[in-house]
């Protein structure tokens, strides 16, 4: 501590480097380049990046045209068409010749000199490494030629017109001194005529060819004395201007006399001559297409505005027609026609006094007042209103005598089949009551014992009876054992009405409460 202190002080040597400078104290050891206004000699963020240069790093670059070796005959293992031992046939950049140096041994190209380089990270993405800087001096040169062809074209300009004044005087009179005649040639090169210089602004543009078009010339038209549309208004709150299009939609100087405003905005351009009819055009085109018209105005702009002018021809002589039809039926107040006799007549000067709610004083009869609610309304072609008709404590229409609100008016078909509707629903409820009075008498029928209505002479034998209760019986028995049923069975299905007599009175009741005592 007390070393440092005695450096700080300057009483004790400074503390120096591998490389034999001083460390400057002030700086951080771990910084490999120092801010400019402390040392820039001394390495700064050592931690970040290396600070040391690379001895195989290098920022030369390749000799352009360097021949290294000249050779007299062909060598083993040369390129077969120039000669040269630094590349192969196939790589040879020379014409093919009719015969190589492999074989004629004549015109040997020189060696091409070859180098390697190592480069570090910013030597491989310089775009400019290895440029010359000489290089650029044939451009310099070409415009300074061109500028002194020009001041030599002026100057003989200026002389000729000189020879054309002092030609018809004398000679002593048309001599003049040397500094008159330098002052005359002086031209200032801005006020130059512009026909000289409009092949400096023009654009070359390519259409129409292979490669994008055929090359033509376009020159810029703006007149370069004009002062630009964003220079008209520098308040950065008026019309907005959009450098990448070179618009200003809107106009930079409202408040200024139209006739002396030479730019009134873009926009003005869009709603004026024939782009206002260009846009109408195509308006009209998406609407037929719309409609189901087979209208493009890319695919067939004659078409469209062929079908456009028949549109307006058609929408006028409809517009004329309308305006004939209206004046027909209501006359033409601003013609100068006499007005008929009937308005004239019905004119009077009678006077009416009004009070400041527009009430009539006098001059007139009192108007009788109105209900706020709508009255001699008449809905579904009825001819009076609802309530004008009453029967039975319903209300109803008396046009038509129905008792629905929302009904249609039927008039007097409707009036005549109510009628008829009423009269026979009358002699309908007179008929009901005529019958309930005469009550029929009623036969009760004996059903047999299979559910069917017994015929009179129906009777049944008791021996066929007895039979038929001993096959009840058996037939029983059998379906309580299956086995006394014998294996040929015969069957017969015709029932007789003693059959169905026994099978009655054998079949067991549920419901009979004496069921559980019969056999």
């Amino acid at each position: 501590m007390e070393l440092e202190e005695a450096r700080k002080a300057g009483l004790a040597p400074a503390e120096v480097d591998e490389d034999g400078k001083e460390i400057n104290p002030h700086i951080p050891q771990y910084m490999s380049s120092a801010p400019w206004y402390l040392n820039a000699e001394r390495p700064s963020l050592k931690h970040q990046r290396k600070w040391k240069s690379d001895p195989n790093y290098t920022k030369s670059w390749y000799d352009r045209g360097a021949k290294i070796y000249q050779a007299d005959k062909y060598r083993k293992g040369a390129c077969e068409n120039c000669g040269a031992m630094t590349h192969t046939t196939k790589t040879c950049m020379e014409r093919p010749r009719k015969l190589g140096a492999k074989w004629t041994s004549k015109n040997i190209a020189p060696d091409e000199k070859i180098e390697t380089f190592e480069l570090d990270y910013d030597g491989k993405r310089d775009r400019w490494n290895g440029y010359d800087a000489a290089s650029y001096a044939h451009v310099i040169e070409r415009y300074e030629a061109r500028d002194e062809a020009r001041k030599k074209f002026l100057k003989d300009q200026q002389l000729k017109k000189l020879e054309e004044k002092g030609g018809g005087e004398n000679a002593d009179e048309g001599v003049s001194d040397d500094e008159d005649n330098e002052d005359a040639l002086k031209i200032d090169e801005a006020k130059v005529d512009e026909s000289k210089q409009m092949d400096f602004a023009k654009v070359e543009k390519r259409v129409r060819t292979t490669g994008g078009g055929s090359t033509g010339t376009v020159r810029n038209l703006r007149i370069r004395e004009d002062t630009a549309k964003y220079l008209l208004n520098l308040d950065v709150n008026s019309a907005h201007y959009d450098p990448k299009t070179r618009s200003m939609r809107e106009d930079p100087l409202p408040d200024m006399d139209p006739n002396e405003k030479f730019y009134a905005g873009d926009n003005q351009n869009r709603v004026s001559g024939q782009a206002l009819e260009f846009k109408q055009l195509n308006i009209h085109a998406w609407e037929a297409f719309e409609k189901g018209n087979d209208v493009h105005m890319q695919a067939a702009p004659s078409q469209a505005e062929l079908l456009y002018k028949n549109f307006k021809v058609n929408k006028e002589k409809l517009k004329s027609q309308v305006k004939e039809t209206i004046v027909e039926k209501y006359g033409n107040a601003a013609a100068d026609e006499a007005l008929p006799r009937e308005l004239l007549l019905g004119q009077s000067e009678r006077e009416v006094e009004y009070d400041r709610a527009g009430r009539i004083i006098k001059g007139q009869e009192m108007a009788l007042p109105k209900s706020k609610y709508e009255e001699d309304v008449y809905i579904n072609n009825h001819t009076t209103v609802w309530g004008s008709w009453w029967k039975d404590h319903q209300w109803g229409y008396k046009c038509c005598k129905q008792f629905v609100r929302n009904s249609y008016c039927t008039g007097a078909a409707g009036i005549e089949a109510a009628e008829a509707a009423s009269d026979l629903m009358k002699a309908n409820i007179a008929r009901k009551e005529a019958a309930q009075e005469v009550v029929a008498p009623t036969e009760e029928k004996q059903l047999a014992t299979w559910g069917t209505d017994i015929p009179d002479d129906l009777v049944l034998d008791q021996g066929k009876l007895a039979e038929s209760l001993k096959k009840e019986d058996k037939r029983r028995k059998e379906e309580k054992d299956e086995r006394k049923r014998k294996y040929n069975v015969k069957w017969n299905d015709e029932v007789t009405a003693e059959d169905m007599e026994a099978y009655r009175m054998k079949k067991v009741h549920h419901d009979d409460p004496m069921k559980d005592f019969l056999n």
